[in-house]
Formats: C-alpha cells, structure tokens, sequence
C-alpha cells in the first residue's frame, strides 16, 4: 500500500485543467503535491526529481502524449489518466493504470480515483487483466483522426493495418482506406488482441477478415501480406490459440 502521505504530479497541457486538479490536490489532506507540468518533457525532469507516488496524467498533448511518456518509464508511479475522449479508457487500463477521469472532472469523481489508486498495491500482476477482461467485449468501434476530422471505424470492418513511418494506413471493407497521423505501435495498443495481431513490422491483421493463412504470409483477396520472420512465432502461437494449425 502506498504511504499516508502521497506525493502527486499533475501533467496536463490546459492551464485550466491543471489548477482544478490543484485545486482538488490541496482539498485532500493525505495528498501532497510536487509539482504540475504542461508537457510529458517537463514531467520526465520532475519525475527524476523525487520519487512520485501518484500521477495524474492528461492523455491527449501535443509532441509526446500522455500514453508515451507512462511507455518511457521503466517503475512507473500509480497513474490516473485524464482526458477528453471516452475512447482512451481501455487503452488506459490496457497499461494499468489506476482510474480515468473524463473531463470535466468532478471532486467526488476525482475522490473515487484517488481511492482507488492508493488501495492499490504496487504493480498488480493480475490488474491488466481483471480490468481489461470486461472492457474489450463492449468495445465495438474506435476512434481516429484524419486531418482534421475524426473518423469512426468499427473493429470488424477493418482488414488490416499499414504503417507508413509517422502514419498508419487503415484499410477497411466498407470506407476505403483512412490514414491517421500516429506510429503503428500507438494503434496496436488500441486494437483487442482478440482479433488484431502484428505479422511484420508494417502490418496489423484482422484475423476475423483473412481469406488465406500461410505461414509466410495471409491473403485479402489478391492483397499478399508478408509474415515477418520475427513475428511468425507468436503469429502461429496466436492461431494455435484460435485452434488454427498451419
């Protein structure tokens, strides 16, 4: 259990969003805050400052999300993730973290997140899977923005996934193709593992939709996607699991 006192970071690029978790910081006795941060960058400093016990953390910033810098730490403190979009909670909870809030945020929410966090112990080897077991099931569709819009895409209806270095290449049966500007790594994390699986360094499948598995590549049709020689063996264990023997 963390101790009575717990040291808190905020890290939220809105200036309001930061002083009402402040503000909220302040109203909890047992909370102590260190520092707040308008970037991932300027938290990083902070975070090798003095050890941190509980981080709120906005996920959508720009340069570096919130998502990236909780990847970058190696003993990452317990995390709470705020944002704007429902669509980051199971991603969130994907990297366990603690709680979400959806802003805006209320004091009795925030309070409930708090709780939760520091009842935790530290690094729960079954917390991932406790939390994102009932979640991926309800979730149909993701989100994902194109330019300037944001495109809703139901997991079914996608084939596969390209990436093209900064940017993924999504190609779908019914909407064509939609390209986002994000690596493909940050879409892996989104989509259920139940059904999605890298089989190269460029490619993402939806198993569900393959018309041909080779070991050495699956078809859509004519479309040929290579299985990269570094993914084929949890490739083939993913189908083994699936009852799928090639």
């Amino acid at each position: 259990m963390m101790e009575q006192t717990c040291r808190c970071l905020i890290v939220d690029d809105e200036p309001m969003a930061r002083q009402l978790l402040q503000e909220y910081v302040q109203k909890v006795p047992f909370l102590q805050l260190h520092a707040t941060c308008a970037s991932a960058l300027e938290a990083l400093q902070r975070l090798r400052e003095v050890p941190i016990d509980l981080l709120f953390l906005d996920i959508n910033m720009p340069e570096v999300s919130g998502i990236s810098l909780l990847r970058t730490l190696a003993h990452p403190p317990k995390v709470v993730f705020t944002t704007a979009f429902s669509e980051y909670a199971v991603q969130g909870f994907e990297l366990d973290a603690a709680d979400y809030l959806l802003k805006p945020i209320t004091f009795d929410r925030f309070l409930k997140a708090v709780s939760k966090a520091t009842a935790q112990a530290p690094a729960p080897v079954t917390a991932p899977a406790a939390s994102v077991a009932p979640a991926q099931p309800e979730r149909d569709s993701i989100f994902l923005r194109e330019g300037t819009k944001v495109v809703r895409l139901t997991l079914s209806d996608i084939l596969f996934v390209e990436g093209l270095k900064d940017y993924v290449s999504i190609h779908t049966r019914s909407q064509g193709r939609v390209v986002s500007l994000q690596r493909l790594k940050q879409l892996e994390e989104q989509l259920p593992a139940c059904s999605f699986v890298r089989v190269h360094n460029s490619f993402i499948i939806n198993v569900e939709q393959v018309d041909v598995l080779h070991r050495q590549k699956v078809k859509y049709g004519e479309k040929a996607i290579p299985v990269g020689e570094t993914y084929r063996q949890r490739f083939l264990e993913f189908l083994k699991q699936r009852n799928i023997q090639l």
